[in-house]
């Protein structure tokens, strides 16, 4: 009975996980001495094996196999949990990043428009300007030769 008391706290705080957010300087703290709890435990089961069926008789489980099953799915939902928010926030900063890429390269297509257009419009006033200047010009009409 014991045990599915523990199994259902360890539920819970993997679903607390989920509901709340990650990034704090304190759930990073909790993952790291997690992570170190977890290195010391792997080596304690290799040094003692008989480690876990102890535990598993103070328990109330039948086999220390059985207990570290119940621990190993408590680590893989914490795992998922963990994993799920991860990637929710790479997400959420992906999304932030293209709206802010695509707002600033809009910006600057609409600068070079407006300079490519700025641009013609020098190049049709100088064209205007050039075609003026040779455009030909009426020559004076020749006098006849018996006038002269």
């Amino acid at each position: 009975m014991l045990i599915k008391a523990l199994l259902m706290a360890g539920i819970g705080v993997v679903a607390l996980f989920f509901v709340r957010g990650h990034s704090t300087a304190r759930h990073q703290a909790l993952r790291r001495v997690a992570v170190v709890g977890f290195v010391g435990l792997a080596v304690a089961s290799l040094l003692f094996p008989q480690t876990w069926q102890s535990a598993a008789s103070l328990l109330g489980v039948g086999r220390g196999t059985d207990l570290l099953l119940y621990a190993t799915i408590i680590a893989f939902l914490g795992f998922m949990a963990t994993s799920y928010l991860r990637t929710r926030d790479l997400q959420r900063q992906v999304t932030v990043l293209s709206r802010r890429l695509a707002l600033d390269e809009a910006a600057a297509r609409a600068a070079a428009d407006d300079a490519a257009a700025a641009q013609a419009a020098a190049l049709a006033a100088m064209a205007t300007t050039t075609a003026a200047q040779l455009a030909p010009r009426a020559l004076p009409t020749p006098r006849s030769v018996a006038a002269g």
